[in-house]
């Protein structure tokens, strides 16, 4: 939960990334999210769980805020690079 709100203040402030981080949300949630409780496009554990085994060797490792932030800046200029 810390780490969300950190996660979600890193993002506010940089108002270049809130309609990335907003569709990457959408992008990585489960399907179905509004069926499940949460109602939040979250997501899903295992992906997460592989996720931090693959980038941190560790699954309950919680994510580095500015790893989150290099992450966003990668998808903001994936269609630039890819047009190229």
């Amino acid at each position: 939960m810390a780490w969300g709100l950190r996660a979600i203040g890193a993002v506010l402030v940089r108002p270049t990334l809130w309609f990335t981080a907003l569709g990457q949300m959408f992008r990585l949630a489960r399907p179905g999210w509004w069926h499940r409780w949460p109602l939040l496009p979250l997501p899903d554990h295992d992906y997460l769980r592989f996720r931090m085994v693959t980038a941190y060797g560790d699954p309950e490792r919680a994510p580095n805020v500015a790893d989150l932030l290099t992450y966003l800046h990668w998808c903001r200029a994936w269609p630039r690079v890819k047009a190229v």
